[in-house]
Order: C-alpha cells, then sequence, then structure tokens
C-alpha cells in the first residue's frame, strides 16, 4: 500500500512538471509570436532610408563647418593677407556654416517625421482587412510628404553639386603642388613660375594681395595640416551630400509607394464597407420575410 501510494505521488510530480513545461512552451511561443508580430511592423526600408539620410547629413554638416573654417584660415595665411580683402568672403561663410546647423537640425526632425509616417503607413497596409482604418487626412500627409520630399531632394542635388566646388578647387591646388614636388631639386626658377591664383575663382577680388602663392611657398601650403584636413573633410561632406540625396530619393520611392498602397486600402475599405452593408440589408429583408410567413401562418 504504501509502495502505491509513493508510485501515485510520482504520477502526479511527473504530470505536473509536464503540465509546467507545457505552460512555459506555450509563453514562449506567445512571445516569440509577438516578437515576430512587432518585427514584421518595423518599415524597414524607411529605417535604411533614415540612417542613410542622417549619416549623410552629419558627414556634410560636420565636415563643412569644419573645412569651412580651415579655408579662411589658409586664405588669410596665402592668399589674402588684408582682412577687407576676403571680409565679404569671411561674412557668407560664417552665414553658411549657421546655414549648416539649420539643416542638420532640421533633417533630424524630418527624417523622424518619415520614419513616423513609415510605421503609420506599414500598420495600415498590414492592418487593412481588422479594425484599422485609413482616413483621407492621412492620405493627404502622405502626398504632401511626397511631394515636399522630390522638393528636398532637387534641392540637396543643387547641394551636392555646390559641394563639388571647393573640392575642385582644392585638387586643382594639390595637383600643382604635386607638381612641384615632382621636378628636380636644381630647377628652381621654373619652380617660382608655378602658380595658383585664386582670385580666379572669384572668391576675392583681383587687388587682393598676394591674391597667389607660387613655388616654394604654394609646397609648403600644401603640407600645413589645414590644408590636408580641409582639402580631405570637403571630400567626405561632398560624399555626404551624396549618401543624402541617395537617402531621399530612397525616401521618395518608399512614400511613393506607401500612398498607393494607402490608396488602394482606402477602396478596400470603401468595397467592404459597402459589401457588409448590403449583407445586413439582405438579413433586414429576410428577416421580415419570415416574420411576414409566420404572422400569415
Amino acid at each position: 500500500m504504501h509502495k502505491e501510494n509513493i508510485f501515485l505521488v510520482d504520477i502526479e510530480e511527473e504530470n505536473n512538471i509536464r503540465l509546467e513545461k507545457q505552460t512555459l512552451r506555450m509563453a514562449l511561443m506567445s512571445c516569440f509570436e509577438c516578437c515576430i508580430k512587432c518585427l514584421g511592423g518595423v518599415p524597414y526600408a524607411s529605417l535604411v532610408a533614415t540612417i542613410l539620410c542622417f549619416s549623410g547629413v552629419a558627414l556634410f554638416c560636420g565636415c563643412g563647418h569644419v573645412a569651412l573654417a580651415g579655408t579662411i584660415s589658409i586664405l588669410e595665411q596665402s592668399f589674402s593677407t588684408n582682412v577687407t580683402d576676403h571680409a565679404l568672403l569671411s561674412e557668407v561663410i560664417k552665414l553658411m556654416q549657421y546655414v549648416i546647423y539649420g539643416i542638420a537640425s532640421f533633417f533630424f526632425l524630418y527624417g523622424i517625421i518619415l520614419l513616423a509616417e513609415g510605421f503609420y503607413t506599414t500598420s495600415a497596409v498590414k492592418e487593412l482587412h481588422g479594425e484599422f482604418k485609413t482616413t483621407i487626412c492621412g492620405r493627404c500627409i502622405s502626398g504632401m510628404f511626397v511631394f515636399l520630399t522630390y522638393i528636398l531632394g532637387v534641392a540637396w542635388l543643387g547641394v551636392f553639386g555646390f559641394s563639388a566646388v571647393p573640392v575642385f578647387m582644392f585638387y586643382n591646388i594639390w595637383s600643382t603642388c604635386e607638381v612641384i614636388r615632382s621636378l628636380p631639386a636644381n630647377m628652381t626658377a621654373s619652380a617660382d613660375q608655378i602658380c595658383v591664383d585664386i582670385r580666379q575663382y572669384g572668391i576675392i577680388p583681383w587687388n587682393a594681395i598676394p591674391g597667389k602663392a607660387c613655388g616654394s611657398t604654394l609646397a609648403d601650403m600644401c603640407n600645413t595640416p589645414e590644408f590636408y584636413l580641409s582639402y580631405h573633410l570637403f571630400i567626405v561632406a561632398c560624399a555626404g551630400a551624396g549618401a543624402t540625396v541617395i537617402a531621399l530619393i530612397h525616401f521618395l520611392m518608399i512614400l511613393s509607394s506607401n500612398w498607393a498602397y494607402l490608396k488602394d486600402a482606402s477602396k478596400m475599405q470603401a468595397y467592404q464597407d459597402i459589401k457588409a452593408k448590403e449583407e445586413q440589408e439582405l438579413q433586414d429583408i429576410q428577416s421580415r420575410s419570415k416574420e411576414q410567413l409566420n404572422s400569415y401562418t
């Protein structure tokens, strides 16, 4: 009798352990399904475009700000010793630095808004057959973002082209310095005849002193940390502007696709509402006819 009781207790313990395992397995499955559902609602395309946009704007703004400050230093040391000659250029560069602050702030906010809009449209499409309803206001906002992103993309194409100008200028100066370095050491006269006249680019007036750098002076300028850093920072800033253009084009494709999905979703919802209304009317007619037949009988 005692052995039978022990055996029954063992069976109950095994059943309890089995039930606990099943409960744990069901809890894990529910958590896994919840995670899969949450991951399915993430707009990965918008997330990638947002990261690319943030990276491009950060590179353009950060590197461009430092490179512009280095350009002023190079200009004052080698090409324009008189402050009044480049006073206007200095003011323009300071204004551009403040504009860079505004661009960084605006695109940080705009990227977050577009990412949130991506979550909204993804949820609208994923829950098309549920209780989620797309509204006319939501579709109008999506269309507005398409138009605004298109305008910003065109504007950033201009920024990308404008950011390539200092890269071209610094590349010409660097190439001239490489020519001077490649000359033999005994040809000092010909080396002094190789010059870079920054006045031809129109950034300083023609009466600026000295306005140009020649020979060893030019070579020494190319070896300064300001020139080396500014040259490479302008290259990175130009690459950042290009990355931002790609991100905006990516955003434009995503927004256009989402807007089309929302438009189709609204049509499907209108069709489902009409169908449900007709079915309800049909049920009402059938119920009334049954009531009339019952009253006659």
